[in-house]
């Protein structure tokens, strides 16, 4: 990915909040899970609870889906992407802290949950490395989609 592909990844990346998680049940249905998330360059971090169905799929199946996008009034305005990428329960207390100072920065409400320390005992931290990347532009015309390997 050049660096032009990249700064529109991470405008994207940077200007919104909510994804959607796609990850496999144990049963083989896929589940799509809405989220908040951080993103560090391209890397993404979301948390959940540590009993949450999406981190016992994860466990299962690291290979996940994402999608981040807003509900466009004007379809010919539509940004958004979708990747395809590896999963992982974080375990390393340093990366847990890093991830979740950028959520309280990101959501200062957060912060009603308490220190950070408080939360890494009652939330997973999951990182999403992203491996082929979607572009959606339609801005640039209807359907208009850039494909990125990572």
């Amino acid at each position: 990915m050049d660096d032009t592909a990249r700064q529109k990844v991470l405008e994207v990346m940077n200007t919104h909040n909510i994804c959607t998680l796609a990850t496999v049940r144990e049963d083989g249905y896929p589940q799509a899970t809405t989220v908040a998330y951080v993103n560090d360059g391209l890397t993404i971090y979301l948390c959940c609870d540590v009993h949450a169905q999406k981190l016992r799929n994860i466990r299962l199946n690291n290979k996940v889906s994402l999608a981040i996008d807003h509900d466009y009034a004007d379809w010919r305005e539509i940004r958004g992407l979708s990747l395809g990428g590896i999963a992982e329960e974080v375990q390393d207390p340093d990366e847990i802290e890093q991830a979740l100072d950028l959520m309280q920065a990101k959501f200062p409400e957060i912060t009603s949950m308490g220190p950070v320390e408080t939360m890494a005992s009652v939330l997973a931290v999951i990182k999403v490395t992203p491996q082929v990347i979607s572009l959606l532009d339609y801005r640039q015309g209807f359907g208009y989609t850039e494909y990125l390997e990572v």
